[in-house]
């Protein structure tokens, strides 16, 4: 487990619900402290929606947990059936996420019997919000989440373990299972990559004047992300149809290795171009020659597919799965080039995300 932002802010929140229940002369203010747990959240707008449903949690589980002392008392049967009617009231009110802090806050207040228990309920009622505060304090104010610096570090990671990849296997080729596994694990960084992304969108930390700027690095970021994709759809398909690919003519091999690595330079090319690596004002052209073009790849490809018999049936539909995939990968990589010419055009004074080589 890394240690991040999450962890420390964490410790924080505690310790802050804590010293101020404390300071305030609270009884128990450990359970402010359990409560801080419960609030924090990895993005200031979950926060924001957490703090929400936490009040309303709260709400919710110290209602039913003074009704029922008030009619039944707090015998632990008519805690468990506390706790039954909160699940059905959370449930009802779509509020799932914050199940387990207004069970906390019935559980707290049913164990009190004595004849300030309406004054002691509200105590710990409020003893609980303290802890709920503070959490949100922590997450709006301190250690900000750098999103976008850790969303663009795994695009790069892992497109270049991607890209790596597909270059050992058009040379030296690979042993099967080995490869097998890695791109197993390439999917799950993918994955992560995904939720990663989910966070960045969701941060609404930005200020209104840079709205429209987020607005188009999120569909830069989305376009990243699936270019990356399409390059793990070809190594995925070059491992599943490799005896296919050694059936390849030489000729035709040595201009899927060219056209590839056309593709792939220029897929580096245009990362090392959005964080400022590379002059905006360079054509791609200028940068590296494309060995083979698009059509001249294609009805070579075509040519070999149409010349089989109908006994390769299987060959030639495997040679049609990874040309689309080649195809599509080098359209993926066309739009994401218009994408950064067009950002670097109007938001060229735009803070990029800060990038180290083998981050």
């Amino acid at each position: 487990m890394k240690l991040g932002a999450r962890i420390f802010k964490t410790g924080i929140a505690i310790v802050l619900a804590l010293f101020v229940s404390t300071l305030l002369g609270l009884p128990s203010p450990v359970f402010a402290g359990i409560a801080a747990v419960f609030a924090i959240q990895p993005t200031i707008y979950r926060s924001y929606l957490t703090l929400i449903q936490q009040v309303q949690a709260n709400l919710v589980g110290a209602a039913i947990a003074i009704s029922f002392v008030l009619l039944f008392g707090n015998h632990i049967i008519f805690v468990g059936l506390a706790a039954i009617v909160a699940l059905i009231v959370m449930v009802n009110l779509r509020l799932e996420k914050s199940i387990g802090l207004a069970l906390v806050t019935l559980m707290v207040i049913m164990e009190l019997q004595s004849e300030h228990f309406i004054q002691f309920a509200l105590i710990r009622f409020f003893t609980i919000m303290i802890g709920v505060l503070a959490a949100s304090v922590v997450n709006l104010i301190l250690l900000p989440p750098q999103y976008e610096t850790k969303l663009f570090g795994q695009i790069n990671s892992v497109t270049e373990e991607t890209l790596k990849w597909i270059r050992l296997s058009l040379r030296t080729g690979t042993d099967y299972h080995v490869l097998k596994k890695d791109i197993s694990k390439i999917r799950e960084r993918l994955i992560a990559v995904d939720n990663l992304y989910l966070l960045y969108k969701e941060d609404r930390g930005t200020l209104t004047k840079n709205l429209t700027s987020k607005k188009r690095k999120m569909v830069l970021y989305r376009k990243m992300i699936l270019s990356t994709r399409r390059s793990y759809d070809i190594l995925r398909r070059m491992n599943q149809f490799e005896n296919d690919i050694s059936l390849l003519t030489p000729d035709l091999q040595k201009t899927l290795v060219d056209y590839l690595d056309s593709l792939m330079s220029y897929h580096e090319h245009l990362l090392l171009r959005f964080i400022g690596k590379v002059k905006t004002t360079v054509e791609i052209d200028d940068v590296f020659e494309l060995w083979v073009d698009r059509e001249q790849f294609m009805s070579l490809f075509t040519a070999e597919i149409k010349s089989n018999t109908s006994d390769e049936a299987n060959f030639s539909i495997h040679l049609l799965h990874l040309l689309s995939s080649v195809l599509e990968y080098g359209e993926n990589l066309e739009h994401l080039d218009h994408l950064i010419t067009s950002f670097s055009k109007f938001h060229h004074d735009d803070e990029l995300p800060e990038f180290e080589e083998g981050e």
